[in-house]
């Protein structure tokens, strides 16, 4: 049961490659493999999430850097938790 789950996560995560390497230019992609050296956790956010949007039809055409910072820029707003004391 565990070696189907993990062959069908693999499979997964190679087409989620395979997806983001059709939408990124290759200034973006290169962009994404630094941020996955320095924030591994925040790539695969962001692999998640551009190939979420391949899929439902919303990317058309390949996302150059400008825009994939400007989508790293809004996924990192989401992330930013603000404490305040009173």
């Amino acid at each position: 049961m565990i070696i189907i789950e993990k062959q069908q996560y693999q499979a997964q995560q190679a087409d989620t490659q395979k997806n983001i390497s059709k939408i990124l230019d290759k200034n973006a992609r290169e962009r994404l493999s630094m941020l996955r050296v320095v924030r591994p956790e925040l790539a695969s956010q962001l692999e998640n999430y551009l190939a979420q949007l391949f899929e439902s039809g919303q990317i058309r055409g390949t996302i150059n850097e400008e825009k994939f910072i400007m989508i790293l820029r809004k996924i990192s707003e989401k992330r930013e938790i603000t404490i305040s004391r009173k």
